[in-house]
C-alpha cells in the first residue's frame, strides 16, 4: 500500500514526463529520419536512380525543422556546401577525362545523351544491370559515337584510327565519371559524419 507522501508524490513526476517525453520523442525521431536520409545519400552517389549528395540538405532540413534554425542551421551549411563540392567534382570528372585526349564539343553532347538512355533503360543490348550498368555504358557509347563522327578529318576517313580515338574519348569519360562518383561517395560520408557531430554538439 502506498503511504499518503507518496500518493503526494507521484502526479507531478508523472505530469512531468507527460510534459517532456512527447517533445524529447519527436525530436529524436526526426534526427533519426534525417539521419537515414542522409545515409541514402552514401548509396546515392553510385546508384544514378538516387538524388545522392542533395539528400544531406534535405536531411539537414529535417533536423532545422526539429530543433529550429538557430540550432541546427550548421548541420544545413554543411550539406550544401558538400552538394556543392559534389557537384563540382562531377563536372571536372565529366571534362577532365576527355579534355586531355582534345575530345570534340560532340563527344560531350553524345555521352550525357548516352547517360540519359543508359539511366531510362533504352539501351536494347543491355537486357540486365538495368540503369546502373546504363549509366556507365550509355555515356561510353554516346561519347565514342560522338567522336567518331566529328573526330578531326586529319585521322582520315572512318577506319581503325577514328574507332580508336573515339574509344578512348568514350572510356576517358567513363573513367572521369567513376573517379567522380567515388569522390561524391568519400564526400556523403563526410557529410553524414559531419551531421552526427554537428547535431550532438548543438543539438
Amino acid at each position: 500500500m502506498l503511504s499518503p507522501f507518496s500518493l503526494l508524490s507521484i502526479p507531478p513526476a508523472v505530469s512531468l514526463l507527460a510534459t517532456t517525453s512527447p517533445v524529447l520523442a519527436r525530436s529524436d525521431l526526426l534526427w533519426w529520419a534525417a539521419l537515414a536520409l542522409q545515409l541514402l545519400a552514401i548509396p546515392g552517389t553510385l546508384l544514378p536512380v538516387l538524388p545522392g549528395l542533395a539528400l544531406l540538405p534535405l536531411g539537414a532540413l529535417i533536423w532545422v525543422a526539429a530543433v529550429g534554425w538557430a540550432t541546427a542551421w550548421p548541420t544545413l551549411l554543411l550539406g550544401s556546401l558538400i552538394l556543392l563540392l559534389g557537384w563540382g567534382a562531377e563536372a571536372l570528372g565529366l571534362v577532365l577525362g576527355a579534355a586531355r585526349l582534345q575530345a570534340t564539343r560532340w563527344a560531350y553532347i553524345g555521352s550525357a545523351i548516352g547517360l540519359v538512355v543508359g539511366l531510362l533503360g533504352l539501351l536494347p543490348a543491355l537486357p540486365v544491370g538495368g540503369p546502373l550498368l546504363g549509366a556507365l555504358v550509355g555515356p561510353l557509347l554516346g561519347a565514342s559515337l560522338g567522336e567518331l563522327l566529328s573526330a578531326p578529318t586529319a585521322l582520315g576517313p572512318f577506319g581503325l584510327s577514328r574507332l580508336k580515338r573515339s574509344l578512348q574519348v568514350g572510356l576517358a569519360v567513363v573513367a572521369g565519371m567513376l573517379v567522380s562518383r567515388l569522390a561524391q561517395m568519400l564526400l556523403a560520408v563526410v557529410g553524414v559524419l559531419g551531421f552526427v557531430l554537428l547535431s550532438v554538439r548543438w543539438g
